[in-house]
């Protein structure tokens, strides 16, 4: 059966009191009114998170249930997709902070899963970013007040997959055992030849191959590519552990962005992650002292996936026309930011320092 294509804005959640938009609180299981504070309980979600079979999938991709038609906006700056609060025609990108008007497309997508909702709250990201900024160093003395003007925090959902796998690996290599080996050398004591021993370290290789099995559970790739992929990666761990299904009233008052990287794109990342993981365990298996891996042939079986949603808060702003950011990990509080440098201060520092050398070098002559 063909799923109905999704609706044409967000999903919304009136309030009973005044009718406005209900909002998600972080940390909590409730949407709250922020114009009356009246609270409406979310329903605890009657299913599990759920693993999909990855080929099954692949075989009917996007032609089940399991999709639907997304209305996103694109930013021109950097690309990315996202959807934007009802009634909203035009707002800021919250990845780059550049403008966006609201020309809408639509895609067939696989439909999140599950999420991790949001647990950091607004007051205490916005709290972390001024720290941040004010204690950078060489930062630029008005920016703080640029940031705060030009990029509000957003809370944003970043899509993300996640793999299981049971990888079967045969391997070809060398094993390296170390020895200590009697060398005899000749040294020149006051002109004359001594003939002298000393023990010296050596490694005998040996040929040896086998095969190692490995089972991974919830491999984690990030789908976007709208963030700086150092700084994105740096966010982690995700407690995946603490995913809950699927549920518009977890969006409501935050953005989505949609996935970049396609389901087969993210399964080749999820096989470079898992390659690391496999060369160690293949490493334990030849033993020894040294090991050499020269040749890694893995077959993955039971292979199941989810599309997740993980919860970040973003401060995008603009300093002399460049973009920078700012993320905070929406479930255990962790930062990562790029900021500007102040050329300015940075010479000044070190005409200082050369100052203060001159002057101890000065004072140490007389």
């Amino acid at each position: 059966m063909e799923p109905a294509p999704a609706a044409q804005t967000q999903h919304q959640f009136p309030c009973r009191q005044c009718g406005a938009n209900l909002q998600y609180a972080p940390g909590t299981d409730t949407l709250v009114c922020p114009y009356c504070g009246a609270k409406n309980e979310i329903p605890k979600p009657a299913g599990a998170v759920e693993e999909i079979d990855y080929l099954s999938h692949l075989n009917d991709l996007c032609r089940d249930a399991a999709c639907h038609d997304q209305i996103t906006v694109k930013c021109t700056a950097c690309a990315a997709e996202t959807t934007l609060p009802p009634d909203t025609t035009a707002a800021r990108c919250p990845f780059c902070g550049s403008p966006i008007v609201a020309t809408a497309s639509s895609k067939r997508v696989i439909t999140p899963g599950s999420l991790l909702p949001f647990r950091v709250p607004r007051e205490q990201a916005t709290t972390l970013f001024r720290g941040w900024i004010a204690s950078r160093w060489f930062a630029p003395g008005d920016l703080v007040r640029l940031a705060e003007a030009d990029a509000l925090i957003k809370g944003v959902y970043i899509p993300a997959w996640t793999y299981d796998a049971d990888a079967e690996s045969s391997y070809t290599g060398e094993r390296g055992d170390d020895y200590w080996e009697t060398e005899t050398y000749t040294e020149y004591v006051n002109g004359k030849a001594e003939t002298r021993t000393r023990q010296v370290l050596r490694t005998r290789w040996w040929p040896v191959s086998g095969r190692v099995s490995n089972e991974f559970d919830d491999v984690l790739v990030l789908a976007s590519n709208s963030l700086p992929r150092k700084y994105a990666d740096a966010l982690e761990p995700w407690d995946t552990k603490a995913l809950v299904p699927y549920g518009d009233e977890y969006l409501s008052g935050f953005l989505a962005e949609s996935y970049q990287v396609d389901l087969p794109s993210g399964f080749e990342r999820a096989k470079q992650i898992m390659a690391g993981v496999i060369h160690q365990t293949i490493c334990r298996d030849i033993g020894g002292d040294h090991q050499r891996v020269n040749n890694v042939n893995t077959r993955y079986d039971h292979v199941t996936f989810k599309h997740i949603l993980l919860p970040v808060w973003i401060s995008a702003y603009r300093y002399q026309g460049r973009p920078y950011r700012f993320l905070v990990n929406a479930r255990t509080g962790e930062i990562q930011g790029e900021r500007p440098y102040s050329v300015f201060k940075i010479v000044m520092l070190i005409v200082t320092i050369l100052a203060v050398l001159a002057a101890v070098f000065f004072l140490t002559q007389r």
